[in-house]
């Protein structure tokens, strides 16, 4: 029996557990924190947030594989009546539609973009300056990055077209991601997977493969690998839960600058007591931009989408994610130049900075899959079977 040790239990690692263990292989998964889940987590509490305004998308094999698997879970749908009250900030000022000129990008008709550009300067031959910096700004819901015009081309039009998808691709996991989790350990458990949690990993095992599913910075301290980087956005977080209040917006997505509020109680009342909201937001900065700057802009989006909002605050939380957000691609790169999936010697990387197609978690679970083909040799357990 072929034996696996995974470093990490987030989404990547216990994709790549149960995908092994399905293959006949004894499994040990390691992991730091005294939870499952990594950047997958739903906090416990009153107040169920995730890191971040997570959703899960349908278009990838992800979603298909879940599914397969009954690990989805029910859905929180979005009421029609709440759908309606997505804004978009633009020129200042709320709005209903997007500016016409960035739907031109969205045309079935539209040329693809190329790899070796960047997005501001593809997309302003399409589409006019004004347009294409709207779309690029849109585009911050799946990038998580303070520049998105500056990426390359085809890398931000395939966010944007899944983003901004009909029907939509994003669904809400009744609960918080933190319930698919749930689901996935539990199946892991009952394949026999070994799981350890508070248990930090120093050393390499060297009787086993080894998938590493971490963070790419967390796997370039274990594997001493210089080589392991690739650029991810850097962004403020803030939660925060209100008094409910007829006339709040669902979403607020901002065209002016990156930057997207949610309020995930439209969909999902069980995530906040009776008679409260919850609302979590994501604002790229820059390098040289603070906290407090990404802070202040969602404030203003805050002013506009959810009036009298500092009055009716019952919970709050900031926080930065800094290179926790997924790779991005600038221009003349894709997904194939980041780092390999196969570090040679038996050693494997999984997670969402690393050589494998897709948008957001499709990334983990398609660097997860291909670990585990490769560590057992087994490629019938590539993504054409899943």
């Amino acid at each position: 029996m072929h034996r696996i040790t995974v470093i990490g239990g987030g989404f990547a690692g216990l994709t790549a557990a149960i995908t092994a263990a399905e293959a006949g292989a004894k499994v040990t998964v390691y992991e730091a924190h005294h939870t499952l889940g990594g950047r997958a987590r739903t906090a416990e509490g009153p107040y169920r947030t995730n890191e971040g305004p997570h959703a899960l998308y349908s278009g990838g094999p992800h979603w298909t594989w879940l599914k397969q698997r009954n690990l989805i879970g029910p859905l929180a749908p979005v009421p029609p009546l709440e759908a309606a009250r997505l804004r978009l900030r633009h020129r200042g000022v709320l709005r209903r539609t997007p500016p016409f000129a960035m739907l031109k990008l969205l045309r079935r008709s539209a040329q693809r973009a190329p790899v070796d550009a960047d997005f501001m300067t593809w997309a302003s031959g399409v589409a006019g300056e004004e347009g294409a910096r709207a779309a690029a700004h849109y585009a911050a819901v799946a990038l998580f990055h303070h520049d998105p015009g500056a990426l390359s081309a085809a890398f931000v039009q395939e966010r944007l077209r899944r983003a901004m998808r009909v029907p939509p691709e994003a669904h809400y996991p009744r609960g918080g991601w933190g319930s698919v989790i749930d689901r996935m350990a539990a199946r892991a458990w009952n394949l026999g997977v070994r799981m350890e949690t508070l248990a930090r990993v120093d050393t390499l095992p060297t009787d086993t493969p080894v998938v590493v599913a971490t963070s790419l910075a967390a796997a370039r301290r274990l594997l001493g690998d210089a080589s392991l980087v690739w650029p991810s956005g850097r962004t403020v977080l803030v939660d925060l839960a209100v008094r409910t209040r007829r006339g709040d917006a669902f979403v607020v997505s901002d065209l002016d600058a990156p930057g997207w509020i949610e309020r995930f109680t439209a969909q999902d009342p069980s995530l906040a007591p009776a008679g409260e909201q919850v609302i979590q937001g994501q604002i790229p900065v820059g390098p040289e931009e603070s906290k407090a700057d990404g802070v202040a802009r969602a404030e203003e989006l805050l002013d506009l989408g959810f009036a009298g909002w500092r009055e009716r605050v019952a919970w709050r939380r900031e926080a930065v994610a800094d290179g926790r957000t997924g790779a991005v691609d600038p221009p003349g790169s894709s997904w194939r130049d980041r780092p390999a999936v196969d570090r040679g010697d038996g050693v494997y990387l999984a997670g969402d900075q690393v050589a494998a197609p897709g948008v957001l978690s499709e990334v983990s679970f398609t660097s997860a899959l291909t670990a585990v083909s490769l560590a057992l040799g087994r490629r019938e357990l590539d993504l054409k079977r899943a």
